[in-house]
């Protein structure tokens, strides 16, 4: 039944990421920096154990004792579901080292405390940041006034330019009043008065639109955003991700109003469907590093150039500019680590290293983690399908012991 699920969620998801990126990669531009501090997951990862060593493998972890036996890793992980399956896979693979690892769903957090607690030594690595957008969180002071960064590490190319993140604009409305930007809307008094009729908060005079959770890192990204382009009859609601987007799906599906941000990889985007109801909204003027707003490590949520391939049938705004101008960087999803753990752990640090995934592949891994699949079950299967791949990031991990 696997097999024929993800063929079936296979030909959607390939199909949706074509059309939301016109077929094409896109250029470098930043993400769900993203998640509020303590903010719980609705659901969480059931705990699983390594998978048995296949062929390969099992010669190599034969002929030597393996690096990580005896260590326990403390393994973290973002509350957000899309950046499950990438953590229970290096924790499978971290396992296949010898290592003993914690359950990354006993230890789920936001940016504004995951750094922290691996700089505090609470946490060794997690592979859900988010660069250049996370990047702010490395600024924050420690007790001893030592910076977060310079306890812990970025690492590794896990899936670099794979978090596309955008603006999505109900398509049927964005053609009506011909809104190809934001600024677009801010200066139409009819779009916005048809906007406000029917938005989350109606009758303010203000077109609310669908953002981040708090302390997701876009949220602040978004509001100094707003700040730089002087959108002053625009804000973002802050509030839970589903449930925002849930009502922003119902409304794109019936043709009415909505604006909200998302993101790949995800599942969002088969709902979403840039080109069939929504289309991306783009910018006239990405962020730079001015830091409208006063943030701590504000100028880190610089986006510039912030665009994408995408074409002019699901971003119009690239159909006279040539780009669509997102107004987000395309962020690294890539691993961090303590410092201190990389060094006395050269096999771990390798693996984090040498791991890369498909941003296509891993959206087919969500789409069916959000159909009720188990995760672990996810996570084994693929190894047994690209098991060649595994052993020989196993292989280079266990070279560099």
């Amino acid at each position: 039944m696997r097999h024929s699920k993800r063929s079936i969620a296979g030909l959607a998801v390939v199909a949706l990421l074509a059309a939301a990126c016109g077929g094409e990669s896109t250029t470098t531009t930043q993400a769900p920096a993203t998640t509020p501090d303590t903010q719980a997951a609705t659901t969480a990862a059931p705990t699983t154990t390594a998978p048995p060593a296949t062929t390969t493998t099992a010669m190599m972890m034969e002929e030597e004792m393996l690096p990580g036996e005896g260590v326990n890793v403390v393994m973290a992980r973002a509350n957000w579901s899309t950046g499950y399956f990438q953590a229970e896979l290096v924790r499978q693979l971290m396992q296949m080292l010898g290592y003993e690892v914690s359950d990354p769903a006993e230890l789920e957090l936001g940016p504004a405390l995951a750094y922290l607690a691996m700089a505090q030594g609470d946490a060794d690595f997690w592979v859900n940041s988010w660069y250049p957008g996370h990047r702010s969180w490395l600024e924050a002071e420690m007790p001893d006034e030592s910076k977060v960064g310079d306890h812990i590490t970025p690492i590794g190319e896990l899936m670099i330019a794979g978090g596309l993140q955008g603006l999505l604009i109900t398509k049927s409305f964005a053609e009506e009043y011909g809104i190809n930007t934001l600024d677009d809307l801010n200066s139409n008094p009819d779009a916005l008065a048809a906007y406000d009729a029917d938005d989350p908060d109606p009758g303010n005079g203000i077109a609310d639109i669908y953002g981040c959770p708090e302390s997701w890192t876009c949220d602040d990204i978004l509001e100094s955003q707003i700040a730089f382009s002087g959108w002053e009859n625009i804000r973002q609601v802050l509030a839970g991700y589903d449930a925002m987007f849930a009502e922003a799906a119902q409304k794109a599906n019936a043709g009415e109003p909505m604006i909200a941000y998302t993101w790949t990889p995800s599942s969002y985007i088969t709902q979403l469907r840039p080109g069939d109801n929504v289309v991306w909204v783009g910018v006239e003027e990405v962020i730079d590093d001015s830091n409208p707003l006063g943030r701590e490590g504000g100028a880190d949520w610089d986006q510039r150039p912030g665009t994408a391939a995408i074409g002019p049938e699901s971003c119009p705004d690239a159909a006279e500019r040539g780009t669509c101008q997102l107004g987000w960087v395309a962020a690294d999803v890539i691993a961090t680590a303590r410092n201190d753990f990389l060094a006395e752990n050269p096999a771990a640090a390798k693996l984090l290293e040498v791991v890369e995934l498909n941003v296509v592949d891993v959206s087919l891994q969500i789409v069916e983690q959000d159909n009720g699949a188990d995760i672990g079950g996810l996570v084994t299967g693929w190894i047994a399908d690209n098991q060649d791949q595994v052993d020989a990031w196993i292989a280079e991990a266990l070279a560099a012991a």
